[in-house]
Parts: structure tokens; C-alpha cells; sequence
């Protein structure tokens, strides 16, 4: 709890950060996403706007997990690294720890988004929805937990800060948070198979489940197979996370 407690504190600290994250979900909303609802057959564009919004929170939801990647070379950079390794904590728990710190806190960055989300789309089933935020609870937490095995396998923050990028890049575009299936399907079925195991893909799927956006899910009607995949997503990371800090971190050192 003393690791989670500190990570949610340090993330307090970066307003600036938090203030552009909001400007730019507020851009993507109001702007991108009201002419890409033109774009679509009429018939489609308040429904695409909805999906858009959903896509969008999705978006935001990963971008904040990713974040607590970077406090890890901050931390390094200013030795404060060693100092977390010589308290009277194990590496299992300091992983787990950050892991749920990065998750709890990318929801309280996301949460009002959330909010604003559910005023612009509604709300069909509160018990849906409720499924659907445990589950991007999950999402979160995988995706600290990826963000910190990545960061401290590459132990370089110049090498992160590309291979994020790439990976962003790829994760994000390939997935369904901002085109349905049927129109990746329609662009290539090569990219359609890919988005399917997409843990974005999965996160997305469940967020307009629980709105009751049912229309182009991926899995429908219960996306009981993006439960599933974030489930594994979660253990996944979190397992090779505390894996890699014990084996990477031996001996108490960054280099």
C-alpha cells in the first residue's frame, strides 16, 4: 500500500500533464470525432459518434497506464530508484505495487472522462457498465505492469521512448478503438485478424458493452472473449513483470 500510496502521490504532481490529457481528449471528442461521424453513412454518424467516444476514453485509459514507465527512468535518473530498492520491501511487491498504483491511478486521471463519456453515449445497464469498468481495471493494470517490464528490460530511456512510440502506434491503430471490425475487415483482413487479439481491442469491446453500444462489437453480445483476454493480459504482465525486475534488478542496481 506504501508503493501505491507514493505512485498516486507522484502522478498528482504532473498538473500540466494531467490539464493536456484532458485538452487533448476534449479535442479528439469535439472535433475529430464529430467529422469522422460525417464521414460514415449518414444513417451511421450519431452511432459512430458514440463508438468514437468509448474509443476514445479507451485511448486515454492507455496512454495514462503506459505513463508510469517514464516515472521509472525519472526515478533512476535521480536515484531514487536504489532508495525504493533498500526499503524493507520485496521486488515482488514493489512490481505488483507499482503495477496497481499505475492501474488506480490512470482511472482517477480517466474517471471524469468516463463521466463525460457516459453523458454523450448513456446508459443502457449499470450492472453492464460495472462489469465493464472491473474489467478495464484490469486492462490498466496490465498495461502498467507492460509498461514497467518494458522499461526495465531496456534500462534506457531514449530506447523506451521509441519502442512506446512504436508500439502506440501499433496497438492503438490496430485495433478497433477507432474503426469498427467490418471496416478493418473492408481495408485488410490481414490487420481484421490482428485487432481481434488486440487487448485495446478487448478494453474497447467491453466499454461500449457496458454503455450498450452493441453495434459493431467485435464479439457480440456479451464479449465474453475480451474478458477473457484481458484477464490473461493482466496475469500476464503482472507475472512477467515481477519476473524480470528480480531477474534484471539482482544485485539492488539500475546498470
Amino acid at each position: 500500500m506504501v508503493v501505491v500510496e507514493r505512485d498516486l502521490r507522484t502522478f498528482l504532481r504532473f498538473k500540466v500533464l494531467i490539464i493536456m490529457r484532458s485538452i487533448w481528449f476534449a479535442a479528439q471528442v469535439a472535433f475529430f470525432g464529430l467529422i469522422a461521424s460525417r464521414m460514415v453513412v449518414p444513417a451511421l454518424a450519431d452511432i459512430y459518434f458514440e463508438y468514437y467516444v468509448a474509443g476514445v476514453v479507451v485511448m486515454m485509459l492507455y496512454s495514462a497506464s503506459v505513463f508510469i514507465g517514464y516515472d521509472i527512468f525519472e526515478e533512476a535518473e535521480h536515484g531514487v530508484f536504489e532508495y525504493l530498492l533498500s526499503l524493507p520491501v520485496s521486488r515482488r511487491e514493489l512490481v505488483l505495487g507499482r503495477s496497481i498504483g499505475g492501474g488506480i491511478r490512470s482511472f482517477m486521471l480517466v474517471g471524469p472522462l468516463i463521466a463525460i463519456a457516459l453523458f454523450v453515449i448513456g446508459l443502457a445497464n449499470p450492472l453492464n457498465l460495472l462489469i465493464a469498468l472491473s474489467a478495464l481495471f484490469l486492462f490498466a493494470f496490465g498495461v502498467s505492469g507492460m509498461s514497467i517490464t518494458i522499461a526495465v528490460t531496456l534500462k534506457s530511456g531514449d530506447r523506451f521512448d521509441i519502442f512506446m512510440g512504436v508500439l502506440n502506434a501499433l496497438i492503438v491503430r490496430l485495433s478497433t478503438a477507432m474503426y469498427p471490425q467490418v471496416f478493418v475487415q473492408r481495408a485488410s483482413l490481414t490487420y481484421a485478424e490482428i485487432s481481434r487479439f488486440n487487448p485495446v481491442t478487448f478494453a474497447s469491446d467491453m466499454f461500449r458493452w457496458g454503455t450498450g453500444i452493441e453495434t459493431y462489437l467485435t464479439m457480440v453480445p456479451m464479449p465474453l472473449a475480451a474478458i477473457v483476454g484481458l484477464v490473461v493480459f493482466f496475469f500476464t504482465f503482472t507475472l512477467v513483470g515481477v519476473a524480470v525486475y528480480e531477474k534484471r534488478l539482482e544485485g539492488g542496481g539500475w546498470q
